[in-house]
């Protein structure tokens, strides 16, 4: 099958499994991430069609909506691609991508390296920061029901994997255990260049959010 037909086959079926997901992680989130991914592929030297298959399948069943089971996304994109019959190698090398794109808590390295995981990494974590960043972790803390800001508890910056998975902790903390972390994580030039922009205006949200929260505007 020819790489454009499999990746327009992959998009409808991430689309139809994606139906009445979490809005932070639902099927816009998958095509703005995918979109990025293209973007900051045309300026470095990688496998495309692996590329667009990791990034369209990188959230098709995010463990925090599996009670923590990091092997479900993996197993339905492998079974998936296999279904296609896409070659061995890129199915592959999609799985060790979705297996290695996601923040773990910012304590543990990726075993794993390759250009194009980078740069699916790289899109999905500036689908984290700037505006749209803002709007999905409040939507994902309603979603939780969890408090906007509690002053009285601190952000966690240590967190091992298990705790970063299992945190309850107000909205705003995430700003400062993940988002505000991202910039100096991005890989690619792209990545890099977007990500100062979107950081910025993560900080004036909070100087925004803080002077609003203390009654100075």
């Amino acid at each position: 099958m020819d790489s454009r037909d499999v990746v327009a086959q992959t998009a409808e079926y991430v689309k139809t499994t994606l139906q009445g997901a979490e809005g932070g992680h639902d099927w816009w989130h998958t095509l703005r991430v995918w979109k990025m991914a293209c973007r900051i592929a045309k300026e470095e030297s990688a496998d495309v069609p692996v590329v667009e298959l990791a990034a369209l399948l990188h959230d098709i069943a995010d463990s925090k909506f599996y009670d923590g089971d990091e092997e479900v996304g993996p197993r339905k994109a492998v079974a998936f691609l296999r279904q296609l019959k896409v070659s061995e190698d890129t199915v592959k090398h999609v799985e060790m991508i979705i297996r290695n794109v996601s923040f773990k808590g910012g304590n543990e390295a990726s075993s794993f390296h390759s250009k194009e995981l980078d740069i699916v990494r790289d899109a999905d974590r500036l689908d984290a920061m700037g505006a749209i960043g803002i709007a999905r972790t409040f939507n994902y803390g309603g979603y939780r029901n969890r408090e906007l800001y509690n002053p009285g508890v601190k952000p966690n910056l240590n967190m091992t994997r298990e705790e970063y998975k299992k945190s309850t902790a107000p909205t705003i903390n995430h700003f400062y255990e993940k988002l505000l972390r991202l910039k100096e994580r991005m890989q690619t030039n792209t990545g890099r260049a977007l990500a100062e922009h979107r950081h910025r205006f993560m900080e004036q949200f909070l100087d925004e959010f803080f002077k609003e929260w203390d009654g100075k505007l």
